[in-house]
């Protein structure tokens, strides 16, 4: 096996937005927060910036799954070839950003939620677990979401998301 090979196909002619970086929307989920008082969202839209991608769009809605679907197709509409949510994804009854979106998801992508899940391990441990991060892929786009703290907003966003995007959205794009 290539470098350049895995389960015998290329993984070349995978990479469309490389030179320009991909169109991001960042949403963030919260009923309590602003767009000038957003941790989360900064450090994904920082995170994002850094690595080369253009952050398209950014709003906040509040914790209800039709307006989160919306504010998600909103930002497709908009340009962005992915999207990021920030908050929703915990245990309580208004953490209702995985059911507006899973709803949506052609494919998910588990393995996503799965290393995010053990990346927070590794820094607030065993409470990783009540975490419910999720990404998919809509239609040839793709959702991930994360929780609405800054530190796993920075964590999913830097070590996750931005340096992998190029990469994926070329695999649900083949």
């Amino acid at each position: 096996m290539t470098e350049d090979s895995h389960d015998d196909h290329s993984h070349d002619n995978h990479h469309a937005h490389d030179a320009d970086g991909v169109p991001i929307g960042v949403v963030t989920v919260s009923s309590s927060r602003t767009l000038d008082d957003d941790p989360g969202g900064d450090a994904i839209e920082a995170a994002c910036a850094d690595a080369g991608h253009d952050v398209v769009t950014r709003t906040l809605v509040g914790d209800d799954a039709p307006d989160i679907a919306d504010a998600v197709a909103d930002a497709m509409d908009a340009g962005a070839d992915v999207v990021v949510t920030t908050g929703g994804t915990g245990l309580t009854d208004d953490d209702v950003t995985v059911e507006a979106l899973s709803a949506l998801f052609d494919r998910e992508i588990p393995g996503f939620g799965e290393l995010f899940r053990y990346r927070s391990y590794e820094e607030v441990g065993p409470m990783a677990m009540a975490s419910r991060a999720t990404a998919g892929a809509v239609d040839d786009r793709l959702v991930f979401c994360l929780p609405g703290s800054e530190n796993a907003a920075r964590l999913g966003s830097e070590e996750l998301i931005a340096p992998a995007v190029d990469h994926l959205l070329g695999l649900v794009r083949r």
